[in-house]
């Protein structure tokens, strides 16, 4: 894996983070800044992941 390869990996795993966090401390401004994140063509661009598959699957955990 190069260096791009990992450093989108790591903004997208930080997404994910951030969005359990928020989730949990019921912050729910940044949830919505997070899914609109996992919507866009710049998630797009950085994975291969289904956005709003990954949305659904951690509105699942959190539950």
């Amino acid at each position: 894996m190069n260096g791009y390869e990992q450093l989108a990996n790591a903004i997208v795993l930080q997404a994910v983070n951030d969005y359990r966090l928020a989730k949990k401390k019921k912050e729910s401004e940044d949830q919505a800044v997070l899914v609109q994140f996992f919507r866009s063509k710049w998630f797009a661009m950085l994975t291969n992941i289904d956005g709003r598959l990954l949305e659904q699957k951690l509105k699942e955990e959190c539950r």
